[in-house]
């Protein structure tokens, strides 16, 4: 499992020309499955989206976790984090997992997500999205669970 983390001030998404999903402060993920990720993962990975030590604390020091400033969750699937990118000028998309596992995966981990954290919002697997935000910092983070 990948998650691209991005602290945001906000972020939206839209498809078909409607906002489907938007958050103010706090982190948008962008997730990819890839072959062999197992849904007994699921609760690992979210506690980490959840726990992560991204925002500031007094101090100006990332020592504080989404939990901690109450901020938004914004999931936004994106399988092509898992693409083999080691040669060619195209990407392998071999490593995701298939449409059918990814989603599954991704409708799991919005169930727990939403379960879990109120404050979670999220793009369409599949879909044709465009996805606008404010990083803030700019603070990003590459996390994986096997």
């Amino acid at each position: 499992m990948i998650g691209l983390l991005q602290r945001v001030s906000r972020a939206q998404v839209e498809s078909g020309g409607e906002v489907i999903a938007k958050i103010d402060r706090g982190l948008l993920v962008l997730t990819a499955f890839s072959r062999g990720d197992r849904a007994e993962r699921l609760p690992r990975f979210l506690e980490r989206l959840l726990g992560y030590r991204v925002f500031a604390d007094a101090d100006g020091r990332m020592n504080r976790s989404l939990r901690d400033v109450g901020g938004g969750l914004l999931l936004v699937p994106q399988f092509t984090l898992a693409a083999d990118t080691d040669s060619g000028n195209r990407p392998s998309f071999t490593p995701a997992a298939p449409a059918g596992e990814g989603a599954a995966l991704f409708r799991q981990l919005l169930e727990q997500a939403r379960a879990t954290w109120p404050n979670t919002a999220a793009g369409r697997f599949g879909a044709d999205m465009q996805v606008s935000l404010t990083n803030d910092g700019p603070v990003t983070f590459w996390l994986e669970v096997h």
